[in-house]
């Protein structure tokens, strides 16, 4: 047989999903990234750790930003092929790396959903930017560098704004099922 990872067809997800969540650094992605992870059961894979390790090998710049998304991608198709449901936690800031998730989600014929997460507070997204921890700290100016460079994310998501006081996680898991 052919298909999806591992060889296996799949034309039905069985209830499996890819979460592809996309927002600037200090916005609340990870947080809900982990949240929707623990309730669906779900590895969640961060791309910035990779990134952070392909820089400790001296890999640095744009192609090793890329390498970490195609990473993560080949370790989500892994954990797809297992079937189970993945939370990739990214910024997702141009076409395409939002790219690698739609033609992984054509590929395994699991269903993706695009969690755009913003906060529309800038007080308060610059003042959880700043309170980051050292090893994952990206400065103010770097998170409005990387404003300026964020495509408009088009086509089928959810957006949550992290500013709200109410909870977001049961409106993402209705928007999952």
């Amino acid at each position: 047989m052919s298909g999806a990872a591992g060889g296996v067809d799949r034309p039905d997800s069985g209830g499996q999903v890819l979460v592809a969540f996309a927002g600037l650094p200090g916005v609340g992605k990870s947080t809900l990234a982990v949240r929707v992870g623990a309730a669906l059961r779900a590895p969640v894979l961060p791309v910035d750790p990779v990134e952070r390790a392909l820089g400790r090998y001296g890999l640095t710049g744009d192609v090793p930003g890329m390498a970490a998304y195609g990473a993560v991608a080949g370790l989500a198709e892994v954990q797809l092929g297992l079937g189970l449901s993945v939370v990739v936690d990214a910024v997702n800031p141009v076409a395409s790396a939002r790219g690698l998730w739609h033609e992984l989600a054509e590929r395994t014929g699991v269903p993706l959903r695009v969690i755009e997460v913003h906060c529309g507070d800038e007080a308060e997204h610059r003042r959880r930017v700043e309170a980051r921890p050292p090893a994952e700290h990206v400065t103010w100016e770097q998170t409005l560098v990387r404003r300026a460079e964020y495509e408009p994310l088009i086509g089928p998501r959810l957006v949550v704004d992290t500013a709200v006081a109410a909870d977001p996680l049961p409106g993402i898991l209705a928007y999952l099922s």
